[in-house]
């Protein structure tokens, strides 16, 4: 009796840790997202967060190594710049040009993203910082 209760006591612990699991992934998705998700935007947030490594650098709101998120789009926007082509080293940095040397670095990480995936990155940087 005494190890029949040890064994239902434990597997109702892997069942409950496995339950907090699944949520806390779940909330993750949804953690910094201002937007509803689309296809584009959870590509883009995806790359961004992963294997483009960006968040290590950029941050929405607050400047971290490099200039946030909200700051890159208000410039790119006001100037019509062409962040895309910035990302595949076809346009000058109009960011914090001073920071370039140590952006320049992330360059060869993403010369081997698609065109698809860079206009995803793109799209969720525009749409993390809309109002």
């Amino acid at each position: 009796m005494k190890y029949f209760f040890l064994i239902l006591l434990s597997i109702a612990f892997v069942f409950t840790s496995c339950n907090s699991e699944k949520k806390s992934e779940k909330e993750k998705i949804v953690i910094g997202s201002k937007k509803k998700s689309s296809p584009e935007f959870d590509l883009g947030k995806k790359l961004f967060k992963g294997k483009g490594n960006c968040y290590s650098c950029h941050r929405v709101d607050k400047k971290s190594i490099g200039p946030s998120i909200t700051e890159i789009m208000k410039i790119y926007k006001e100037q019509n710049g062409d962040i895309i082509g910035f990302l595949r080293q076809k346009k000058d940095p109009i960011v914090d040009p001073d920071n370039y040397a140590v952006m320049k670095t992330n360059f060869a990480r993403l010369e081997k993203f698609t065109d698809e995936e860079l206009k995803a990155i793109a799209f969720y940087m525009n749409e993390v910082t809309a109002k």
